[in-house]
C-alpha cells in the first residue's frame, strides 16, 4: 500500500466507495511508518470519513495533521488537496471565516485538475452556506477542467452538485438533466456512496416536480444502499424530512428529524448539519400543530446559522419562527415587518420560500386590519399562482383568496379558492395510497374555510352544501390505486401476519413477545413504505357532487350534513326538495360530550353498569341539542342519512331520542352516499359467513344463519385464513365477519380482524377487484375512525366504502359478545325479508330485551352507507 503514490491516492476515492474499508487501510498505513505524503494521505482519509461519518473534533484533528504533512512533502497540489478538504470541515463545524481562508490559499497553490477539485469543494461549500449564485461561478470554472482530464468520479460529483444547486433555485429541469448525465457516469464507477448519494438527490428532484410516491420510493432506495455501506446519513434524513411534511406526514418528520439530532449530537457532528435538522424539526413541528415546539427549534436554528455565517439558511429559519409564532396566536406590526423583510430577502436568494413569506406578512396584515399593507404583500404572493410545483401555487390562490375576502368578493373568494383547491386535486390524484391522500387534503384547509365563509355570508345553504362537500371526504371520490401484483409487498404482508399471529399466541400463552413485536413493527414500516410509494391515476377523476341529484335520490327522506364554521355546528337538511340551515352548538362542547358517550357504552357492555342507562340517555339529549339544534322538528318520518365531520365519527347517532327509532345511516359525504345508492348489486355473488378464532361466543350467530340464504360459503377454523377468505370476499353480495376487531389510532390502515393465520388489515381489503356489496362486522371497534388531513377520516369502514362496498354495519366500541349474537340474528332476520341494512338495523333494536346492556349494544352499531 505504501510502495507508490498513485497506490496511496486511491484511498481519497475509497471513502466515497467502501468508507470503513477505507477508514482501516489508512489506520493501516500510519502504523507502517509512511512518510509524510503518504501520511498525510491517511490522515486526510481519516479526517473525511470522521467529518462524514463520525466525530468532527476528531476529523479536524486529523485534517490539519494532514496540512501539515502535505506542507513538508513538498507538493503543492497535495497542499491544495488538503486545504480543501480542512474547509469544508472547517465550514461543517461554523468556523466559517477559518473555512473560506484555507479554501483561498487552497485554490492559490493548486494548478490545473487539482484546482479544479479545489474549487468543486468551494462550490460544495457555497451550497452549503446558501450562495447558490457563487456556488454555480465555481462549479462553472471546474466541470470543463474535470472532463478534460476523463476525471469521471469528479466530474459525476460536480454534475450531481450543480444538479443540486438547480433544485434550490427552482430549476428542476436543468436539475433533471444534470442528474441523469451523473448518474451515466456513475454507472461506470464503484463509488457505492456517491451512487447512493445521486439516488438520493433524484428522490428530491422527483419531490421537486411534485411526484410524491416517486420520491418516497427513491428514498428508500437510497436508504437501503446506504444502510449497506453502514454509514450514517444526516443530509439524507433532512431531505426525507423535506418529503414527509410535504406528504403530510409531519409528526414522523419531526421525530426523525429529532433522532437525527441526537445521533449527531452523540457523535459530534457537523454543526451545520445540525442547524439544518433542527429547521426541519421547527417545519415539522409547525405542520405537526405544535408552535412552541417549532418556536424552540426555529429559535436554536436561527443562532446557529447566523453564528456559521449562513444568511440563506437563516432568513428560512427565521421564517418558520413568525410562521409558528402566529399558530401560536400572536399578531403585531412588527412581526408585518419582519416578514415583509423575509420575503424581500429571499425573493433576492432566488428561493421558492418568497410567495410564503409575502403571505404571511399580508395574512397577519389582514388579522390587524391593516387592509392597505395586506393588499400589497398578498398581491406579490398572488403571482406564484400561475406556475411552479403543486403547493407554491396553492400559496397564490390563498393570496388572492384572501385579496378577494378583504376587497368584499364573495365571487372573487370563491373562485380563487376552486382554482387553488383543483390544483390540489390534480395532486393528490398523482398519490395512490389513501392515507397520503387524506393527509395531503391538510394543505388546502385554509381555502375551503374561506370558501365556506363566503358561501355563508352570500350564498346560502345549498351553496354552502356544495362547498362542505367539495372538501369532505375528499379520499373517497375515487377508489384508491388498486396495489400492484408487487410480490415483495405480498410477501412482507404474508410475514407480518405471521409475526403478529405468533406474537399474540405469546401473550396469550405469557411468553415474552418484545422481539416479535420489534419484528411486527419492522414489517409494518416496509409493508407501509410500499404501499405509500403508489403512484395515482391521471389527475381530473373525480366527480362533481349536483345538490339537485341528491334532492331527488332522497325522495321521502332527510340527508342531515354537519358543517362546522368558526366551532360553531351548521345543520344543513337537505329533503323535500331543497336545503335548508340550522344553527346548531359549539363543536367543541359536542365533541366533549361524545367522548362521554363513548366511555358510558363502554362502561355498559358489562353487566353490574345498569345505573349508567338514565346517564347516557341524557347525554343524548344534550348531543341532539348541540348537533342537531332545531333541525330535529324539520326531519320528517321518512328514512335519515347523517352527514358528520370527521370530528364527530364516533358519535352513535341512534342514541340521539329524534333518531332512535328511524331508519337510519351514516356516510361521510353526501357524495359518498350517493354513489352507495346508485351502486349495482353484484348478479351472481353470494353470501359468506366467517368466524374468526377466540370470539367468547365462538361466533354463535353464524351456525344459525347458515339456512337463512341460499349460496352461502362458510369459512371458519383453520378455513378462515386470510387468503381464502380475501378470494370468497371479492364480488360477494353479502359478507358477514365474525372476528376480534382491533383499531390502530396509530396506524389506522393496520386496524385488523382476526383470522385464523393473523390480521387481516386494510391493505389486504384494497386487493380485492370488488369489495363485498354489503358487510357486516360484528365485533367490536370496526367502525373506529381516525381523523387526519383537513376533514377525513381512515379506518376499516372507510376504505371499504372507498372501494365499493354499498353498505356495512359496525360497532364504533366494544361490545358484550352474547347480547351481539341476538343483535345480529334479529338483524338477519330483516335482510333475508329484503330489508335494507339501515331498516334491519332498526328493526333489530326494537327486538332487543330492553336491559341496559342490550340497548348499549344495539345504539353500539351503526349502518353506514346506503346499501
Amino acid at each position: 500500500m505504501t510502495g507508490g503514490s498513485d497506490a496511496i491516492l486511491d484511498l481519497l476515492p475509497m471513502v466515497f466507495a467502501r468508507p470503513n474499508d477505507a477508514l482501516a487501510r489508512a489506520e493501516a498505513v500510519l502504523d507502517a511508518d509512511p512518510s509524510p505524503l503518504h501520511a498525510s494521505v491517511a490522515h486526510q482519509v481519516i479526517g473525511m470519513w470522521q467529518r462524514d461519518f463520525g466525530d468532527l473534533r476528531i476529523a479536524l484533528r486529523h485534517l490539519r495533521r494532514a496540512r501539515d504533512l502535505a506542507a513538508r512533502s513538498g507538493s503543492a497540489d497535495r497542499e491544495a488537496d488538503v486545504l480543501a478538504t480542512l474547509g469544508v470541515a472547517l465550514v461543517h463545524a461554523g468556523r466559517t471565516r477559518q473555512g473560506l481562508a484555507a479554501f483561498e490559499r487552497g485554490v492559490t497553490r493548486g494548478t490545473g485538475h487539482t484546482r479544479a477539485r479545489v474549487l468543486f469543494r468551494r462550490g460544495y461549500v457555497w451550497w452549503v452556506l446558501g450562495h447558490h449564485r457563487e456556488a454555480l461561478d465555481d462549479l462553472r470554472r471546474a466541470t470543463p477542467v474535470l472532463r478534460q482530464a476523463d476525471d469521471v468520479i469528479w466530474t459525476a460529483r460536480a454534475l450531481t452538485l450543480r444538479a443540486t444547486v438547480h433544485l434550490a433555485l427552482g430549476a428542476v429541469e436543468r436539475a433533471d438533466a444534470d442528474f441523469a448525465a451523473a448518474e451515466r457516469l456513475w454507472d461506470t464507477t464503484g463509488q457505492e456512496h456517491d451512487k447512493a448519494d445521486v439516488v438520493e438527490s433524484r428522490a428530491l428532484a422527483a419531490f421537486r416536480s411534485g411526484d410524491i410516491p416517486a420520491a418516497l420510493r427513491l428514498f428508500d432506495e437510497a436508504a437501503e444502499r446506504y444502510a449497506k455501506l453502514g454509514t450514517p446519513i444526516f443530509v439524507f434524513y433532512i431531505r426525507r424530512c423535506e418529503v414527509l411534511m410535504a406528504a403530510g406526514l409531519a409528526p414522523e418528520a419531526l421525530a426523525e428529524a429529532d433522532t437525527a439530532i441526537a445521533e449527531l449530537d452523540r457523535i459530534g457532528g457537523q454543526s451545520t448539519r445540525k442547524a439544518e435538522l433542527l429547521l426541519a424539526a421547527a417545519r415539522a413541528a409547525r405542520l405537526a400543530g405544535d408552535p412552541h415546539t417549532a418556536i424552540a427549534r426555529a429559535a436554536l436554528a436561527v443562532r446557529l446559522f447566523a453564528g456559521q455565517r449562513r444568511s440563506w439558511w437563516e432568513t428560512h429559519a427565521r421564517l418558520v419562527s413568525i410562521e409558528a409564532r402566529v399558530a401560536a396566536g400572536r399578531s403585531s406590526g412588527r412581526l408585518v415587518a419582519e416578514a415583509a423583510e423575509l420575503a424581500e430577502q429571499l425573493a433576492g436568494f432566488g428561493s421558492p420560500a418568497a410567495p410564503e413569506a409575502s403571505l404571511l406578512a399580508g395574512r397577519i396584515a389582514l388579522s390587524l386590519g391593516w387592509t392597505a399593507d395586506a393588499e400589497r404583500h398578498l398581491a406579490v404572493a398572488a403571482r406564484s399562482r400561475g406556475s411552479g410545483p403543486p403547493l407554491a401555487r396553492m400559496t397564490g390562490w390563498a393570496a388572492q383568496a384572501l385579496r378577494a375576502q378583504a376587497a368584499g368578493s364573495s365571487r372573487g373568494v370563491l373562485e380563487a379558492c376552486r382554482r387553488g383547491l383543483d390544483v390540489l386535486d390534480d395532486h393528490r390524484m398523482t398519490l395512490g395510497a389513501s392515507e397520503l391522500r387524506a393527509r395531503a387534503t391538510a394543505q388546502g384547509a385554509e381555502l375551503a374555510a374561506l370558501a365556506q365563509r363566503a358561501s355563508l355570508v352570500s350564498g346560502g345553504p345549498r351553496r354552502l352544501l356544495v362547498w362542505s362537500e367539495r372538501w369532505r371526504a375528499t379520499v373517497l371520490s375515487s377508489p384508491p390505486t388498486r396495489p400492484p401484483a408487487d410480490p415483495a409487498l405480498l410477501s412482507s404482508l404474508t410475514a407480518f401476519r405471521e409475526i403478529a399471529a405468533r406474537a399474540e399466541a405469546a401473550r396469550v400463552e405469557g411468553r415474552p413477545v418484545p422481539p416479535l413485536e420489534r419484528e411486527q413493527r419492522r414489517l409494518e414500516r416496509e409493508v407501509r413504505s410500499r404501499t405509500l410509494h403508489i403512484r395515482g391515476e391521471v389527475p381530473g377523476g373525480g366527480h362533481r357532487f349536483d345538490p339537485g341529484r341528491l334532492l331527488e335520490r332522497l325522495e321521502d327522506g332527510r340527508l342531515v350534513e354537519i358543517a362546522v364554521l368558526d366551532g360553531r355546528v351548521q345543520v344543513l337538511l337537505c329533503g323535500d326538495g331543497r336545503v335548508r340551515r340550522f344553527e346548531a352548538g359549539l363543536l367543541a362542547d359536542a365533541v366533549a360530550e361524545a367522548e362521554h358517550v363513548q366511555a358510558g357504552l363502554r362502561r355498559l357492555a358489562h353487566p353490574g353498569a345498569e345505573g349508567r342507562l338514565k346517564v347516557l340517555e341524557a347525554s343524548g339529549r344534550r348531543l341532539e341539542e348541540l348537533l342537531l339544534g332545531a333541525a330535529v322538528s324539520h326531519l320528517g318520518s321518512g328514512p335519515v342519512v347523517v352527514v358528520p365531520p370527521g370530528s364527530l365519527h364516533r358519535v352513535p347517532w341512534a342514541l340521539l331520542p329524534s333518531l332512535r327509532e328511524r331508519v337510519l345511516s351514516v356516510s361521510p359525504s353526501a357524495s359518498s352516499w350517493l354513489r352507495a345508492v346508485e351502486t349495482e348489486p353484484p348478479p351472481d355473488g353470494g353470501h359468506v359467513l366467517v368466524r374468526g378464532p377466540g370470539l367468547a361466543t365462538g361466533g354463535a350467530e353464524v351456525p344459525e344463519l347458515v339456512d337463512r340464504y341460499g349460496r352461502t360459503t362458510v369459512l371458519e377454523g383453520d378455513d378462515a385464513r386470510v387468503p381464502r377468505v380475501l378470494d370468497s370476499l371479492d364480488g360477494a353480495m353479502l359478507a358477514h365477519i365474525a372476528a376480534h376487531g382491533t383499531f390502530r389510532a396509530d396506524s389506522p390502515l393496520f386496524s385488523s380482524l382476526r383470522m385464523a393465520d393473523g390480521p387481516l388489515i386494510v391493505h389486504d381489503f384494497e386487493r380485492l377487484q370488488r369489495s363485498p356489496y354489503r358487510i357486516i362486522l360484528s365485533s367490536c371497534d370496526t367502525a373506529r375512525l381516525a381523523s387526519v388531513g383537513a376533514d377525513e377520516v381512515l379506518g376499516l369502514v372507510t376504505a371499504l366504502l372507498s372501494l365499493g362496498t354499498a353498505g356495512i354495519v359496525a360497532s364504533s366500541v366494544p361490545v358484550n359478545d352474547a347480547t351481539v349474537v341476538a343483535l345480529m340474528l334479529a338483524l338477519h332476520k330483516g335482510l333475508s325479508s329484503g330489508l335494507s341494512l339501515a331498516e334491519a338495523l332498526r328493526d333489530a333494536r326494537a327486538a332487543l330485551p330492553s336491559d341496559a346492556v342490550h340497548q348499549a349494544t344495539g345504539w353500539a352499531f351503526a349502518a353506514f352507507g346506503a346499501a
